[in-house]
């Protein structure tokens, strides 16, 4: 943390509570990279405001609850989250059910990064934020590290439909399906891909659609109600995702099985997501349950598969007798997203179940325990942030940790055991005690 005292303080303890939760924003170490990262913050949100986000729960919270933490009166609270909602940095989810409003602290990724680009026109300046973020993410790796460098992924990849055999698709799952999660969501809106929206500001963008990132329930109506994507009929959600497949884009969505929040459709040209690989190798997206086969009796060597691959999991073979050279493939660098299948015109390669399935979490709560557990951040995520969330929360969480591996729980139980003796001999000592 060698330049952190070269930013406002108020930057600094919004940075550090930023770590607390799923993904921060880590300070590089790269000169350029440090200089962008510093613009991203001060362009996001003024020093009051990130004092303010500073404070703020990383889990949803209702507004007396947040009145709590940071010591405001809820009347006066209210407009100020109201401002950070608009630009992203909190996210404010209502329950359908109830009407209730929650808040939280948006994480860097999925979270405000994506958001405040997410729009054509905004009170945030997009070409010099577009400028800032490419300075600060291809400069250095530390966003990487935090975001992909980790087993649990934050995205997980759809399997292209039209890649699989019609004798296969009864037994593709629904929430392995792009088609099933936007006809099942509650609502469905769309935004501009923020990754092109950026290669645009830096006249980088390709020639693939725009405005095709897809929300799902819940955080869809966050993004409505805020200005950043607009309310969609179903029947527009699903030919959206054709034109994606059409275009040649890799589909990816949250990594759950239970109400995945979003859909990307992302090429390699301009997706953070799958740069991650081809820079800092970084394989940052849980792979569908497929890959390719190759048929070698059908495969004239053409290499439209490995063109098309957007992870180079596919290369060509040293060339057979005759010339005819068919691609080996690289499993451990395979999406399987199909898209290889889907280009062959010999239909030389058929996608395959591995031996061995991808593990995608149940819900959100699983995937934030795992993430927490491998970041070493499991007990502020309980102790502090579970603090008065009643026994349902706790309960997921239990169930989360005792669906992990043995090894994996019991990090987690050192994790928690660390942290409650720290916070027991914190008050030895103090009065009344």
């Amino acid at each position: 943390m060698a330049h952190l005292h070269r930013i406002k303080d108020e930057y600094q303890a919004w940075v550090r509570r930023l770590e607390s939760g799923s993904t921060g924003l880590p300070e590089p170490t790269d000169p350029a990279a440090w200089a962008g990262w510093k613009e991203i913050l001060e362009l996001l949100c003024t020093p009051e405001q990130a004092l303010l986000a500073s404070r703020l729960p990383v889990l949803p919270a209702g507004l007396e609850e947040v009145s709590r933490r940071t010591g405001q009166p809820p009347a006066e609270l209210r407009p100020r989250l109201d401002e950070l909602c608009d630009r992203g940095l909190v996210m404010d989810l209502v329950d359908p059910r109830t009407g209730a409003t929650t808040y939280f602290l948006s994480p860097s990724i999925i979270g405000f990064v994506e958001f405040s680009l997410m729009r054509a026109s905004d009170q945030l300046p997009a070409r010099q934020l577009a400028r800032a973020y490419d300075a600060y993410m291809t400069g250095d790796e530390a966003l990487a590290r935090e975001v992909f460098g980790f087993e649990t992924t934050i995205g997980r990849t759809l399997v292209n439909e039209s890649s699989l055999a019609e004798e296969q698709l009864p037994d593709v799952l629904d929430w392995e399906r792009a088609t099933a999660l936007v006809r099942d969501a509650p609502s469905v809106s769309v935004s501009l891909c923020y990754c092109r929206h950026k290669a645009e500001h830096l006249g980088k963008r390709c020639a693939a659609p725009i405005e095709n990132c897809l929300s799902l329930g819940e955080p869809s109506g966050y993004l409505v109600r805020r200005g950043f994507a607009r309310t969609i009929e179903r029947a527009e959600g699903l030919a959206l995702l054709e034109q994606a497949r059409d275009s040649g884009l890799v589909q990816i969505a949250d990594n759950v099985r239970d109400a995945p929040s979003y859909i990307c459709n992302c090429c390699r040209c301009c997706c953070g997501q799958l740069q991650a690989v081809e820079q800092y190798g970084l394989f940052g997206i849980n792979p569908s349950r497929f890959a390719p086969a190759l048929a070698d009796d059908r495969c004239t060597g053409c290499g439209r598969c490995v063109t098309g691959c957007p992870t180079r999991a596919l290369s060509p073979a040293d060339p057979a007798p005759g010339g005819r050279s068919a691609p080996k493939l690289d499993e451990e660098r395979c999406l399987g997203c199909g898209l290889c299948a889907v280009r062959c015109a010999r239909k030389a390669l058929t996608m395959r179940e591995r031996t061995r399935a991808p593990k995608v979490p149940l819900n959100t709560v699983e995937r934030l325990v795992r993430m927490a557990i491998e970041r070493g951040r499991l007990a502020s995520l309980i102790v502090d942030e579970g603090a008065g969330r009643g026994w349902r929360f706790l309960h997921r969480v239990v169930r989360a940790v005792l669906a992990l591996p043995p090894a994996r729980r019991a990090l987690a139980n050192e994790q928690l055991r660390s942290r409650l003796v720290a916070v027991a001999l914190s008050k030895v000592g103090q009065p009344g005690r």
